[in-house]
Order: structure tokens, then C-alpha cells, then sequence
């Protein structure tokens, strides 16, 4: 892909709606074989980005989903223990108690018992697309070794060598800002901020995905959805809770949002009781 409005196009077609600045920022993330750090408040299509991105390029996603206490062995690698030491007793009984030690160990290191976990894998299986999901959960700690990871692209492992990347891998990592994320990993990134999306490119996004709906019941729910963003929410709804939304509308055979209805499938789009009491009361929910 030459250019933003290439890539813009690309993920068109995978139904994947980007804005110039989305666009623009994977184009550079490509280009440049930067990592792209994208923040937004949840559900404004950061890891959708990663999946579109994919999609688009024909290649594989490798998601690694960031926790609290994820450490580098559930990132990159381990070693299959059970099966090593089966092979280990194999090899004792075959040699009739004259194992040569030396032997055996080397061969207890070799692909066969190496579980590859997400990074290792996007390292080996490049080109692909490495999701680097929520990295504002993990600590301090782990940022320091994925900061290390993506600076070369390769990984040492002590018992069988460095393993390097043919080609870099695209790398997109996804941040809810419940935490900063360090200035070294960010310097090491590409950044982009991910809004919300205006009333016109929601209504577009919920016909894409959803391409039996009514274009009425769409703009009410979009429109619906952009006065919900302006309350003081504990969970302001994203892109993902319009689409549930909406189909949860369908299903009830919904052709416009009228306010019973509306207040009836609140579950599908609000996820804490006190924002829908405060939507109710506010009468935000009366269809135009």
C-alpha cells in the first residue's frame, strides 16, 4: 500500500470505517515498521483496527491480551516439560541405562518441545499482525521487555539460540489509559487517539456491519448513542454496544427506536444500573 488513501480503502473493504488520522497512522505504522500505540476509551475500535488491519493484508493476527502480573514467559516462550521429560525416559530405556548426558540435553532444546506464545510466534510467523491488547494492564516490568522485544525484533533464548524476525512484524498496541504508559515505550511508538466517531460515521459503521438495517432506526440509535457520550457515564457506550444495540432491536423487530423500546434493551448498550437510571431520568432516549 503507497499511500493513506490506499489503506483507508483496504480497510473499507473489510468494513472497518477510518477516519484520515486512523488511515494516516497505519499507513505509517507500515511503513516506517513503527509499532502504532493507539488510546481511546473503550470501544472506539482499537483492537478492530488490528483485525481490519489483517484482514486486509491477507496475513495472520497474534493477539497477545495484557493482565496484571503478565510476565515474559506467557508473552514469549516455555518449554514443554512433560513432554521433554518423556522424552528424557525414552531415551534412557532406548540406550539400556548408557544415556549419553550431553546428548540428551542438547536434545531436550529444539523446536519440537518449545511452546512459542504470542511474541515468539509473531517473530517466527512474520509478516503478520501482532496485537498488543490493553498494555496499560501490565506492569511496569513487563513494558520494560517488550520495550527491549520491539527495539531489535528478536528474542535470545539461553538453551537454543536468537530467534530474529524476517520481516518486522505490524505491531499495534491498544491502551484504555487506565494507566500511563511509560515515555520509553512511547518514544519507541508511533501514536494515535482514537475518538468516539461522529454521528454520520456511526450510522455508516452500524449499515456496514449490519446491512439489513433500517437507515432510520440507524441514525436514531447513532444519534441516541452521541447524547448518552455527553453524559457523565461510568461507561460511555462505544461503536460495539451500538451494534448490540441495534441488533438487539432487530430482533425484537424494532423499524424506529421509540422510548419503551429503548428503555427495555438498555442491557444492550449501558452495563452499569446507576448510567441507566441516569439515561432514563435524563430522557435522552426520545427519538427526534
Amino acid at each position: 500500500m503507497t499511500s493513506p488513501a490506499e489503506v483507508a480503502a483496504a480497510l473499507d473493504e473489510t468494513g472497518y470505517l477510518p477516519d484520515d488520522g486512523i488511515a494516516t497512522a497505519a499507513f505509517l505504522a507500515m511503513r516506517m515498521r513503527r509499532p502504532l500505540l493507539t488510546e481511546g476509551e473503550p470501544g472506539t475500535g482499537k483492537t478492530a483496527l488490528a483485525q481490519a488491519l489483517s484482514a486486509a493484508l491477507g496475513v495472520d493476527l497474534i493477539r497477545l491480551q495484557c493482565h496484571e502480573g503478565i510476565d515474559a514467559a506467557q508473552a514469549l516462550y516455555d518449554w514443554d516439560f512433560p513432554r521433554q521429560l518423556l522424552h528424557l525416559r525414552t531415551l534412557e530405556a532406548a540406550s539400556g541405562g548408557e544415556l549419553d548426558a550431553d546428548a540428551a540435553e542438547s536434545s531436550l532444546y529444539t523446536p519440537r518441545f518449545l511452546l512459542a506464545r504470542p511474541l515468539l510466534r509473531a517473530l517466527q510467523e512474520a509478516p503478520c499482525v501482532l496485537l498488543v491488547d490493553e498494555i496499560d494492564r501490565a506492569d511496569d516490568e513487563f513494558e520494560a521487555f517488550l520495550l527491549e522485544v520491539l527495539s531489535e525484533y528478536a528474542v535470545s533464548i539461553p538453551e537454543y539460540g536468537e530467534v530474529r524476525a524476517a520481516e518486522p512484524p505490524i505491531v499495534i498496541l491498544t491502551s484504555n489509559r487506565t494507566r500511563e504508559v511509560h515515555d520509553a515505550l512511547k518514544r519507541r511508538c508511533l501514536y494515535h487517539w482514537l475518538e468516539h466517531p461522529g454521528l454520520e460515521r456511526e450510522v455508516a459503521i452500524l449499515r456496514r456491519r449490519l446491512p439489513g438495517v433500517d437507515v432510520r432506526l440507524a441514525e436514531q440509535v447513532a444519534g441516541a448513542l452521541q447524547r448518552m457520550r455527553q453524559m457523565e457515564l461510568l461507561k460511555p457506550p462505544g461503536v460495539a454496544e451500538a451494534l448490540d444495540w441495534t441488533q438487539a432491536l432487530q430482533a425484537l423487530g424494532a423499524g424506529s427506536l421509540d422510548t419503551e423500546t429503548a428503555a427495555t434493551t438498555l442491557g444492550a448498550v449501558l452495563k452499569y444500573r446507576e448510567d441507566a437510571d441516569r439515561v432514563r431520568s435524563a430522557g435522552v432516549l426520545t427519538a427526534p
